[in-house]
């Protein structure tokens, strides 16, 4: 079973993190969505304190999102909405093509992406991970700098400086820690989201995201039209951090009880 964390009460909400990252990611916006929601803070296979899967089995979107649909079964999860950032974001998307949950929300999802911006993607995030090898053993010192989180963190956070120091070396280890990085990053390369979903979907994106850049929104939105694009201003590619009360608010608002329907279109 995948390692969570449950916090609330309310309509049960499935938080999953990014690539190299764990449901820690979320923790700026738990205290405003556990006053609402039921949420769930969901380790993906090979990441945090979840076992990655089997060995030479396939670990891509629709291995991640068996995973997940394994885990609601297991703890009871009817359903849930779901919210996901980055690989979390097509992990949800994918379940809500099955339509295995409530409602999907997707913050810079990936698959959407042309050749060329997953190419940058793919070898920005082995080049993070390669340096952050070697700067481990200093790390805690860096990271007592504002400035140098800024430029050691910019290309996941706007505002890399708001971390703490324990906060940016817990995101590092986290990262290096996680035994399913390269596989699952090997298995990203070329995913394209396709298909269909019925359930109502929010995507939105960065408007500083500097990984999976803010042009592929405009992609999103062409794909999947009949779903609510939102931008979130001043926010990089993980944005819980950079402003939490928007992130929080965007959560609330996508997994709100209403016909599926009712979406709108808040991309100029």
């Amino acid at each position: 079973m995948l390692y969570s964390v449950r916090e609330g009460e309310g309509p049960p909400l499935v938080l999953l993190a990014g690539i190299g990252s764990s449901g820690a990611a979320w923790r700026p916006v738990v205290p405003r969505l556990a006053a609402e929601r039921e949420v769930w803070r969901v380790d993906l296979p090979g990441f945090g304190r979840s076992e990655v899967l089997p060995a030479r089995d396939p670990c891509g979107i629709d291995a991640l999102a068996d995973a997940a649909d394994r885990f609601f079964a297991e703890a009871g999860l009817e359903r849930p909405h779901v919210a996901g950032n980055s690989l979390g974001g097509a992990v949800g998307l994918e379940l809500g093509r099955r339509d295995r949950v409530a409602s999907v929300t997707a913050l810079s999802p990936a698959g959407f992406a042309g050749r060329a911006g997953q190419q940058f993607a793919g070898r920005s995030l082995q080049l993070t991970h390669w340096a952050g090898g070697r700067l481990r053993p200093v790390a805690p010192k860096v990271f007592r700098r504002p400035g140098l989180r800024r430029i050691l963190c910019g290309q996941m956070f706007a505002h890399p400086e708001r971390l703490t120091p324990g906060e940016a070396y817990a995101n590092l280890v986290t990262m290096l820690d996680g035994k399913g990085f390269h596989d699952v990053l090997t298995e990203l390369d070329g995913h394209r989201f396709e298909g269909e979903i019925s359930v109502p979907v929010t995507i939105a994106w960065g408007t500083r995201d500097a990984l999976l850049l803010p042009t592929q929104a405009l992609r999103a939105r062409r794909l999947l039209p009949g779903a609510r694009h939102v931008w979130l201003h001043g926010c990089g590619h993980v944005p819980m951090s950079d402003d939490p009360e928007q992130v929080a608010q965007l959560l609330l608002d996508g997994s709100a009880v209403a016909p599926q329907n009712a979406v709108a279109s808040a991309i100029g």
